[in-house]
Order: C-alpha cells, then structure tokens, then sequence
C-alpha cells in the first residue's frame, strides 16, 4: 500500500546545470511524464509483480487523468479522492549526463486529511506501507502503529534539521534518503534517525556513488553498498530513487536480508536511469537475471 506522492513531471532536458542566465533558452522537445515518488513507487512496485494499492489525491484537472491514465495502465488500483487545490506538478530541468534539478510544486493545502473510512480498510489488508512525505500521510502513523503493520518512507534530501521530513523519520521501520541533503553530515544524520526512532535501517542513496545502509545490529558506521552499472545509456536520473527503494521493497517482502535488499535497489536504480521520464521499470526477472 502506497500513500501520497502522485503527480506529473515536467521533463526541460537542457545543456548544463545550472542553465544558463538568458531570457530565452533554447531546449529539446519538453515531455510530461505522470509519476512523482508515490506513484513511480507503486509502479515500480507493481512492476516486480507486487500487488499494489495507491491511495492519493488528484484534481479534476488534465495533470490528474494523467495520472490515472498511467497507474491503470501499470496495473495499479489506485483510489483517488478530489484534491481542492488540484494535481501536484513538478519542473526538472535534466541535463546530458541525467542529472536533474527539480522545481516541486505540492500544492496540498496544509489542513488535508485523508479520512480514515477510505484507509483503514486497505490498512488492514497490507502487507507493508509506503508513505511519501506528504502532510496528510503522516496522520496514519497511529493507526499504523496500532495494527503492526511494517512502515516505509522516503525522506529525498532531508537535511536532518527540517521539521517536515522528522515525523516521518522517527516513525518509520526502513527510512530512505538521499545522501546529497545533509552533505557529509549524512552518517551522523542516519546514526540519529536510528536512536531517536524506530527504524531498524536506514538507507542513504548517492546516484552514482552507490548507497549506505545503517543498521540497529551493523554498528554505528553506515556499511558501503556499491552502485550497479546500467544496463544501457544513461538517459534520466528521474525516479531513480523511487526504482530503488522498490527493488529493496521486493527484497524486503520475499524476506532476503537487508544488504541483499540494498543491492536489489541499487540493480533497480540503475535500471530506471536507462529510460526517459521513469518509464524504465525493472521486473522482477531482470532484477533477478542483473543479479551478481
């Protein structure tokens, strides 16, 4: 079960990063991509033959039949409610090496509420529970909590000072987040999270640089997980994060250990940087055949 994090990219792929200072730019055709971290985590996710069940809002709006245009064609159920203030949207400027910089448009009105007659009901089936960091999702921890159900999120480039990105740190069994945020205070940050909460790993990806994964039973020093080579050309770095935290996922599900989950990502991530726009979904056959 997913909740939250659904939305459209738009994909600017561009020269350099940073642009440029001009009052015009000239780029490559500019792509919408549905998507977003909660969504490409259910896709994902559905992708390795898990069944998965996305729970969001979406507007009335052409971004939001996007979006469900895209999750029923990835065999997603996703149950949508009405967002007042319409779909999330999203900028990333990519460059030729697949880097990006995203312009993130939430939108939610901070008062949102997802209602518990809509959730409890796909809570209590779940196997596992994957929150995006929106403000609503937080509200489900105590029902969480109450029925035992294992809890995941992904924290993106937590600073480990934010108050936002915090509930969701502390209140979480497996955390993700990007290495980039809190610089090279990024093991301190994971060592934190771990006394602090309830976290049994917490895992710090780097693109390229590979991974770190931070255990209650590994020590206090985040242990190395290297990165897997694309398959293919890199194309778009967008939605690696999310491939990767599914491959750990699937892992995690069929019971493997948890530096087993971390490589199963890592060949995920790589994967999803292979395609345009996170398109680029591994099954769980060539996650397997990747395998070394």
């Amino acid at each position: 079960m997913v909740v939250g994090g659904s939305g459209v990219d738009t994909v600017v792929r561009v020269d350099s990063l940073p642009v440029p200072l001009a009052d015009s730019v000239g780029v490559g055709p500019i792509r919408e991509w549905p998507g977003h971290t909660g969504g490409n985590v259910a896709l994902g996710c559905r992708a390795l033959g898990l069944n998965v069940t996305l729970l969001d809002y979406v507007g009335d709006d052409w971004p939001g039949r996007q979006v469900r245009e895209r999750l029923a064609a990835g065999g997603v159920a996703f149950e949508p409610l009405l967002s007042p203030a319409g779909t999330r949207r999203a900028v990333n400027l990519v460059d030729p090496a697949g880097r990006r910089m995203s312009f993130y448009d939430g939108r939610d009105p901070a008062d949102l509420r997802m209602p518990r007659e809509v959730y409890l009901p796909h809570l209590r089936r779940a196997r596992h529970v994957h929150l995006s960091i929106v403000n609503f999702a937080r509200f489900l921890y105590d029902d969480i909590e109450e029925l035992g159900t294992p809890v995941s999120t992904d924290l993106h480039d937590w600073d480990g000072l934010a108050d936002h990105q915090r509930e969701f740190a502390l209140r979480s069994d497996l955390v993700f987040l990007s290495a980039a945020g809190a610089g090279e205070r990024i093991a301190s940050v994971m060592r934190e999270i771990l006394r602090d909460g309830r976290a049994q790993a917490v895992i710090a990806t780097a693109g390229a640089g590979g991974s770190y994964l931070l255990t209650r039973d590994g020590g206090s020093t985040p242990r190395p997980v290297p990165a897997a080579a694309p398959p293919a050309p890199v194309v778009d770095s967008n939605g690696a994060g999310d491939a990767y935290v599914c491959g750990f996922l699937y892992g995690r599900l069929a019971g493997r250990d948890l530096e087993d989950c971390a490589r199963l990502g890592a060949l995920a991530g790589a994967h999803a940087c292979t395609g345009e726009g996170s398109t680029a979904l591994i099954s769980a056959a060539g996650l397997h055949s990747d395998r070394v």
